[in-house]
C-alpha cells in the first residue's frame, strides 16, 4: 500500500532512518507514525510479497497499519531467511518486537537483540508488558477501556457501562508507544545508548486515553477524578445538546464571560439575568433555563447557530456523523484525507498523518545546534534542552510535561492576567491535585506578554531557547509577533510545535476549540451512544483526544530535535485534534470507502459488557475469534455450545449473538467480577472486570508494574497520584518529581538562569509588572498554612 505523505524527503525529520516492524496486525500502527516521519519503515515477511485481498475488517487493519511502509522478502530456507533478517536488524535505529515472535523468521528475540547496535532502540510491545504475573493475559480494546477506568466513565446513570466506539483505547496506547520509542531515538541521537523498552499497552492506555489522576478540563476544577461518584454522569451534564432545525448542536458553556454572550445571544432573558446563573452548577440545575435554551435552538439550523455562535462568542458545534465531517469543506480545504492505494488495486482517501510539518530554517555557522547547561544522560536525556511552553488547558499542559520528565528545562509562561484555565481550582491558590499531576518537572515565568518590556524579554528567552510549545487559537502567536518568521531570524534553530482544536488553516480555524465541540464536529459523539436509545450520548466526561495529541506534539517537537541535530535546521509542526480524531478511525473510513459494512457490529459474539454479583460490578468479555470461543465454553462448562457445530464460527456466533450474550449475562451475574476476569484470562480469553480511577493504584498489574506511586505537593494536603514511567525502561528509571509551580514562582529564577540578567533589571521588570512573581496573598495563604485542600490519600 502506498500512501501521501505531509512532507518531502529533504524535509522528513527521520529521513535516513531504518525501522524494522515485526508488530503485524493493528499494532503496525506504531511504525506507521514512524514512516509518517519519514523513516523507512521495513516489514520482512516469508513468501509473497503482495499483500492479502481485502475482505474484512482484520486484513484491512493491518493493510492500512501497513501505509507508508516497505515489504522485504526473506527469501531461501530457513537458516538463509534469518541471516537476512539478523543482517538488516543490524542496521537497524529502530526494531519494533511483538511479545511472542513468530517461528517463521528461524530467529529468537535474543537473537534480534544481539544484532542490535549500541546505539539502536528495541521496543518490544504487549498487551500487559514482560515478565510480570499478567504477561501472558490478552488485551482488546473492551479490555484496556475495563482496566484503564475509562469504561466506568462512560455511558449514562442507570444504565450499563457503554463500550466507547472503535478503538480509542489501543489507538491512544500506541500514540504513547510512538512517543516512549521517538524520545529513545532521540536520547540515544544525544547519549550514545540505545534504549531496551518494555512497552505494555494497558501502560499506554491508561496514561494517553484519559488517565484518571493526569490533567483534567478546566470544568472539573482541578479536581482528582477519583473523588467523582461512582456510576456513569448523569444525561446531559457539563456539554448539552440540543435539537435544532436539521439536527443536533452542542454548546460548550462553561466561563461567566461564555454564559453572559449565551444570554445576550438569546434576547437577555430576565428570568435567567441574575448573578447566580454565572455559576455552571446553578446553570445545570436550572430547569426552566434548559427548556428556554431547547426553545432558542429549534427553529434555527445547524449551520446558521455555528455561525451566529462564532459572532456571538458562544462555544458551539455541530453535532455530525463520521460522513458528514469528511464531507465538510473544512476537510476538503486542509487536504486532510490523502489517496491511497489499497492493495486490490483501488484508490481510496486516508487520513494523513496528524502531524503537519511546516517551515524550516537554516542554522548559521555561529549557531550551535543545543545550548546544554546539563550534559543529557540516559536517565534524563533532554537535559540542556530550553523549552519556553505557552501551552494551556489539558493537550498544552501534558506536551511540555512529557519533556519535562525527560529532563528539558520546560518553563511554564502564563501571566495573572490570561492564566490558564486548569489554574481554576478549586483551592485558591491556582493549585489543585490535576495540575500537579500535569505540570510536574516544569519552572513558572510569570509574564505579560502584551507589556512592550514583557514582548522583548519573550524575545530575549527565545533566542535561548530551543523549543516553543502553544496552543491558542490560529494567528494568536501572530498577533503577539511571536510567528515563526520573526522568532527564526533571531534563533534559527528554533523549533516551534503549535495544537489547536481544528487545526492552523481551514475554514473552521478560528473556531473555539473545546474537545467536546472537537467530538461532536468529527462524528465521534455522534458514535458514542446507546444503540438503543440515539439521544443518548456519552462522551460528556471524557478528556479525549487531548492526551493522545499531546503525545504527537511531544513526538513532532523530538523528532524536528533529532533532524535538527542531524541537518542544523529548525521548524515548525501543527497538530489538530480533529485530524488525530479522524486518524484514530482510519480503518473505517477506508473499510467504507471500500465497501466493508458493519463497522458499528462487534467483531464476534459475545462481546460485551456484562454485569457481574455485587453493584454495579461489570466484566468486559471479548471473543476473537473460534480459539477464545472454545476457551469460553470450557470456563463457562458449556459443553453443548462445543458439540454444536452450528456454533464453530464466526458467523454463525453473530446470527446467534442475542442467545448467545443472554447466556453469558446469566452466567456472569453469578460470578465475582474479579475471579471471573483471572478465570478467563487463565484460559486465554480477553476479559477485564471494570475498574474505577480509585481501584487504579491497587489493581495487582499496577502494583506489580510500579505504574502508579503517590508525590507530596509542599502546598497540597491531598497527595497527588502520578505515573513513576512513561514505558518499562533500561536507561531510563523513575522519572522526576519536581512539584508543579505556583504561577510566577520561578520568574526571576529563570530569567538570571537563560539570561544572566543583573538583579537590579530583574526588579525593574517586577516593578513595571512586565515580569511578575507569585501573588503575595496567595504567598501569605500558603505561610498561614491555608488554601491547601483537604487530606483525601493516604
Amino acid at each position: 500500500m502506498t500512501r501521501r505523505r505531509n512532507h518531502d524527503s529533504a524535509s522528513a525529520p527521520l529521513a535516513g532512518h531504518l525501522v524494522v516492524d515485526l508488530l503485524g496486525g493493528e499494532l503496525g500502527k506504531i511504525g506507521r507514525i514512524f514512516a509518517d516521519l519519514g523513516a523507512k519503515v521495513v516489514i520482512p515477511g516469508a513468501g509473497d510479497v503482495d499483500e492479502p485481498a481485502i475482505t474484512d475488517k482484520a486484513v484491512l487493519t493491518a493493510a492500512v497499519a501497513a501505509a507508508g511502509k516497505e515489504r522485504l522478502v526473506l527469501s531461501g530456507a530457513v537458516e538463509a531467511r534469518a541471516h537476512q533478517l539478523l543482517d538488516l536488524v543490524g542496521r537497524a535505529d529502530l526494531l519494533l518486537l511483538p511479545y511472542r515472535l513468530s517461528e517463521d523468521y528461524g530467529v529468537t528475540a535474543a537473537a534480534l537483540e544481539a544484532a542490535l547496535t549500541a546505539g539502536a532502540v528495541r521496543m518490544t510491545v504487549s498487551g500487559f508488558g514482560l515478565g510480570n504475573a499478567h504477561s501472558d493475559w490478552q488485551a482488546t480494546d473492551p479490555v484496556l477501556h475495563a482496566l484503564s477506568s475509562e469504561l466506568s466513565r462512560s455511558g449514562i446513570a442507570g444504565r450499563a457501562p457503554l463500550l466507547p466506539p472503535g478503538q480509542l483505547a489501543l489507538e491512544c496506547a500506541m500514540s504513547q508507544g510512538a512517543f516512549v520509542a521517538m524520545a529513545a531515538l532521540h536520547a540515544a541521537r544525544r547519549t550514545g545508548q540505545g534504549d531496551r523498552i518494555d512497552f505494555s499497552l494497558l501502560d499506554g492506555a491508561v496514561q494517553a486515553l484519559d488517565p484518571g489522576f493526569g490533567i483534567a478540563g478546566s470544568a472539573t476544577l482541578g479536581r482528582s477524578a477519583a473523588a467523582l461518584p461512582p456510576g456513569r454522569p448523569a444525561a446531559g451534564t457539563l456539554y448539552p445538546i440540543h435539537a435544532c432545525a436539521d439536527g443536533k448542536v452542542r454548546i460548550c458553556v462553561l466561563a461567566p464571560r461564555q454564559w453572559q454572550n449565551m444570554h445576550r445571544w438569546m434576547g437577555a432573558p430576565p428570568a435567567f439575568a441574575a448573578p447566580e446563573f454565572n455559576r455552571l452548577d446553578v446553570r445545570q440545575a436550572s430547569v426552566p433555563l434548559q427548556e428556554a435554551m431547547a426553545a432558542f435552538f429549534a427553529e434555527r439550523t445547524k449551520a446558521d447557530l455555528v455561525a451566529e455562535g462564532a459572532v456571538q462568542g458562544v462555544p458551539i458545534s455541530a453535532v455530525l456523523t463520521l460522513e458528514e465531517c469528511l464531507a465538510t469543506d473544512h476537510v476538503e480545504a486542509r487536504g486532510v484525507l490523502a489517496e491511497t492505494r489499497l492493495a486490490d488495486g483501488s484508490r481510496v482517501r486516508i487520513p494523513g498523518s496528524p502531524i503537519r510539518f511546516g517551515d524550516s530554517a537554516e542554522i548559521s555557522v555561529e549557531h550551535t545546534a543545543d545550548h546544554p547547561v546539563e550534559t543529557p544522560s540516559a536517565a534524563l536525556p533532554l537535559a540542556g534542552l530550553k523549552v519556553l511552553d505557552l501551552g494551556v488547558i489539558v493537550v498544552g499542559g501534558e506536551q511540555g510535561r512529557l519533556l519535562a520528565d525527560l529532563g528539558a528545562d520546560v518553563v511554564k509562561v502564563e501571566s495573572a492576567a490570561f492564566p490558564d484555565g486548569t489554574r481554576h481550582s478549586y483551592l485558591p491558590t491556582g493549585l489543585s491535585v490535576g495540575f500537579a499531576a500535569g505540570h510536574r518537572n516544569k519552572r513558572s515565568l510569570g509574564l505579560d506578554l502584551r507589556h512592550p518590556e514583557g514582548k522583548a524579554l519573550f524575545l530575549e528567552l527565545a533566542a535561548e531557547a530551543d523549543v516553543i510549545l502553544s496552543n491558542f487559537k490560529p494567528g494568536t502567536m501572530e498577533s503577539l509577533g511571536f510567528d515563526y518568521a520573526t522568532l527564526s531570524a533571531i534563533n534559527p534553530g528554533i523549533v516551534m510545535v503549535d495544537s489547536s482544536a481544528f487545526g492552523a488553516d481551514g475554514p473552521w480555524a478560528g473556531r473555539m476549540g473545546y474537545g467536546p465541540l472537537v467530538r461532536a464536529a468529527s462524528g465521534l459523539t455522534s458514535k458514542w451512544r446507546y444503540p438503543d436509545d440515539p439521544s443518548a450520548y456519552s462522551d460528556a466526561v471524557t478528556i479525549y483526544p487531548d492526551h493522545s495529541a499531546a503525545r504527537y506534539g511531544a513526538i513532532a517537537t523530538l523528532a524536528l530535535l533529532h533532524r535538527r541535530a542531524a541537518t542544523g535546521r529548525g521548524g515548525t509542526a501543527s497538530i489538530s485534534q480533529l485530524d488525530v480524531m479522524l486518524d484514530h478511525f482510519s480503518v473505517e473510513i477506508v473499510g467504507k470507502a471500500a465497501g466493508i459494512d458493519g463497522w458499528d457490529e462487534p467483531p464476534d459474539a459475545p462481546w460485551g459488557v456484562f454485569q457481574a454479583s455485587g453493584d454495579d460490578q461489570w466484566c468486559v468479555v471479548t471473543i476473537r475469534g473460534d480459539g477464545d470461543w472454545r476457551a469460553l465454553c470450557d470456563v463457562m462448562g458449556r459443553t453443548d455450545w462445543l458439540s454444536d457445530g452450528a456454533l464453530a464460527q464466526k458467523p454463525d456466533r453473530i446470527a446467534r449473538r442475542i442467545e448467545i450474550e443472554a447466556a453469558v449475562s446469566a452466567w456472569m451475574i453469578e460470578q465475582d467480577a474479579d475471579e471471573a476476569m483471572h478465570r478467563l484470562q487463565a484460559a486465554g480469553v480477553p476479559a477485564a472486570r471494570m475498574l474505577r480511577i480509585a481501584d487504579l493504584p491497587d489493581f495487582s498489574y499496577y502494583r506489580e508494574r510500579g505504574l502508579f506511586r503517590v508525590e507530596r505537593h509542599p502546598h497540597l494536603d491531598e497527595d497527588v497520584i502520578a505515573e513513576s514511567f512513561h514505558a518499562r525502561s533500561n536507561l531510563v528509571g523513575a522519572l522526576p518529581a519536581m512539584p508543579a509551580p505556583l504561577m510566577g514562582q520561578h520568574s526571576a529564577d529563570v530569567v538570571r538562569d537563560w539570561l544572566g540578567m543583573p538583579e537590579d533589571e530583574i526588579d525593574d521588570l517586577f516593578a513595571a509588572r512586565a515580569l511578575q512573581g507569585v501573588d503575595p496573598t496567595i504567598e501569605q495563604m500558603l505561610a498561614a498554612g491555608l488554601g491547601r485542600g483537604e487530606r483525601l490519600h493516604g
